[in-house]
């Protein structure tokens, strides 16, 4: 599905971001999310180190996908992966947690070297990335949403657990749509 282009992409993080996002206005969709259980790989990072050139998350995606780790986890529900930021420090500005990985329909068995996360039940507002090269359209999808006023999304962000869907949109990297949830009161 998401191929090995998304390794550069994403690892070009860190250059992309701080692209301009012009004057193209998101409007969210505000969803009731009844949330999910999910099993990835974790690491701890902030927003100022990935735009350092010394991020981590390229290296969790490289990492993900040449070892084949969507396989390895058990009791997937589908063939999406989730890209989930939770376990926030205090907002966009502070650490958090990045956690790469897949929803599953139980959590008992976690392979080793992989956390089990339940993305909280609530509200959410569902940014969709443009449609474009991977590695363009995520970044700036955030710079959007970072730079929004805190109640812009449809309430006041909650920074428990916000996530990212790689669906059967994502499946051309250049070509790619995401959508974007971000946890709302």
């Amino acid at each position: 599905m998401i191929s090995r282009f998304i390794i550069v992409s994403l690892a070009a993080f860190a250059a992309t971001i701080a692209v301009s996002s012009g004057d193209h206005t998101l409007t969210p969709r505000i969803v009731q999310e009844p949330g999910f259980s999910l099993i990835g790989i974790p690491v701890r990072t902030t927003n100022a180190r990935e735009m350092s050139g010394q991020g981590v998350i390229g290296k969790q995606w490289a990492r993900f996908l040449n070892d084949g780790l969507l396989n390895q986890i058990p009791r997937r529900v589908d063939s999406d992966i989730i890209a989930l930021y939770t376990d926030y420090e205090s907002d966009h500005h502070g650490a958090y947690t990045f956690i790469l990985g897949a929803k599953v329909s139980s959590a008992e068995t976690v392979p080793s070297g992989m956390v089990a996360r339940k993305v909280p039940p609530g509200k959410y507002a569902v940014f969709t990335s443009e449609q474009g090269p991977v590695d363009k359209v995520i970044p700036q999808c955030w710079q959007r949403i970072n730079s929004l006023p805190k109640t812009a999304p449809g309430g006041d962000r909650t920074y428990r657990a916000d996530f990212e869907l790689y669906g059967p949109r994502a499946a051309d990297p250049q070509n790619a749509q995401v959508d974007v949830y971000v946890g709302i009161r």
